[in-house]
Order: structure tokens, then C-alpha cells, then sequence
């Protein structure tokens, strides 16, 4: 079992930064993928980014490529996004995940462990 807890959300202006992190107990991350997905008002949730278990390879969705960016920590058990040069279509829910796969995978469905989510809203 692996339990895991967002933070680093909030309030920010169009055009501003945050970091999210991922923390993992429970077992360890090293040998799992991590992904962030988000989820807005009314919408399904959607992927953002993807790390392989190594940090090696990397995915992100059209709609953060270039702004945002997945990295992790296994030492520390934890999962990062930054992101920066956000926009008011970046608001939403923002979740960590991981899956047991070798590769980055997009689908929702494959990850088996998520976190509670943490609220992420840029104005305009």
C-alpha cells in the first residue's frame, strides 16, 4: 500500500509559478511511475505529466509542455511538479499518482494509488 500526500497549492497570478510536491509512506517509490493529472470544475480528470521509476523518461500533455515540469526525489520518497508561466486554464485539482509500470503511461485507469489532491487557482 502506498499512501500519498499533495501540497504546495494555492492562489497565484496569471503568468506566476508554483511547486507541487508528492509525498509517498507506505512503501517505496523507486521502483514505481508517478504521474500528476489534474481535474477543473466539471471536467474529467486529465493527465499532465509523467517520471518513469528512474527519472529518465518524462510525458507531459500538449497543454503543460514547455510550462511545467515532473521531476522526483527517491531518496526523499517525493514527486515534484513546477510550474510556471501559468494560466487561468491551469486551475484545477492537481493529484499525484503512481502506477506499478515500467513505462509512462497517460490513462487513469492504469495508476492504482492516489493522493487527496491539492487546489491550484490562477487569476487573471
Amino acid at each position: 500500500q502506498v499512501q500519498l500526500v499533495e501540497s504546495g497549492g494555492g492562489l497565484v497570478q496569471a503568468g506566476g509559478s508554483l511547486t507541487l510536491s508528492c509525498a509517498a509512506s507506505g512503501r517505496t517509490l523507486s521502483s514505481k511511475l508517478m504521474g500528476w493529472f489534474r481535474q477543473a470544475p466539471g471536467k474529467e480528470r486529465e493527465f499532465a505529466a509523467g517520471i518513469s521509476w528512474s527519472g529518465g523518461s518524462t510525458v507531459y500533455a500538449d497543454s503543460v509542455k514547455g510550462r511545467f515540469t515532473i521531476s522526483r526525489d527517491n531518496a526523499k520518497n517525493t514527486v515534484y511538479l513546477q510550474m510556471n508561466s501559468l494560466k487561468p486554464e491551469d486551475t484545477a485539482v492537481y493529484y499525484c499518482a503512481c502506477a506499478n509500470r515500467l513505462r509512462v503511461v497517460t490513462t487513469k485507469n492504469e495508476y492504482a494509488y492516489w493522493g487527496q489532491g491539492t487546489q491550484v487557482t490562477v487569476s487573471s
